[in-house]
């Protein structure tokens, strides 16, 4: 990767995070970042053209479709992340669909995500509050109320390969209390990089099982996302 395109990268993480209403927490990361988080939506950078371009949701399954994976970027990977939280907190950059795991020597291991879509965005300080194992999903009331598909899982839908939840789920809470949102898998790896969700966290299933495995229950989770509501009590 050539000096410009090193320098492309640090500006378009300096300028995320210099939007985000809670940069104060944490310092940008400057990793080997792949891809740039613009107001217009997801871009990704295609090595052959030398160019970014858009990568929605109809791109992102001819891409899965075409290689059985989501974009190298949004695959683990250790990176260089400069930050005052302690190892172990999370934190994730909704505008660059990135959750970090906070790791010893300013180093952190790097997943890609999905967040939620327009309308459904937040930002705050929580906390995992508790794990579980092929979660069962319960949607919420809200829910239920405006999707006519969760009406016949308002009483729960067991965990499974097709549960909405995926392989694991890391429940967020703010103190004693349910968030209602979730870091959690998916049966729908192909959506890992674009805003598709209702608020919650995705991630592959086996990036958010290697993820359970090295989280404790009560870790810090710092979510940051421009333009985002702040969660109640933040």
């Amino acid at each position: 990767m050539g000096k410009s395109m090193n320098r492309k990268l640090m500006i378009a993480g300096r300028a995320t995070f210099q939007r985000s209403s809670l940069t104060t927490i944490v310092a940008v990361a400057f990793g080997l970042v792949a891809v740039a988080a613009l107001a217009a939506g997801t871009q990704v950078f295609d090595p052959k053209t030398h160019k970014w371009v858009d990568y929605d949701r109809t791109k992102a399954r001819k891409y899965y479709a075409a290689h059985n994976e989501v974009p190298e970027a949004f695959r683990p990977q250790m990176v260089k992340f400069r930050t005052a939280e302690v190892p172990g907190t999370i934190i994730i950059d909704g505008n660059q669909h990135f959750l970090y795991l906070v790791q010893p020597d300013q180093r952190a291991m790097r997943y890609g995500i999905g967040v939620g879509r327009e309308g459904f965005g937040w930002a705050g300080i929580v906390r995992v509050g508790c794990m579980a194992e092929w979660p069962t999903w319960t949607p919420p009331a809200e829910m239920v109320a405006r999707d006519p598909k969760a009406v016949k899982y308002a009483g729960g839908m067991k965990g499974g390969p097709d549960n909405p939840l995926g392989a694991r789920a890391l429940y967020l809470y703010e103190r004693d209390q349910d968030t209602i949102y979730r870091i959690h898998g998916t049966p729908e790896p192909w959506t890992i990089g674009l805003d598709v969700s209702s608020g919650c966290i995705r991630m592959r299933n086996d990036d958010i099982t290697d993820l359970a495995s090295r989280v404790k229950v009560g870790a810090k989770v710092i979510v940051l996302m421009q333009g985002a509501a702040l969660y109640k009590g933040v």
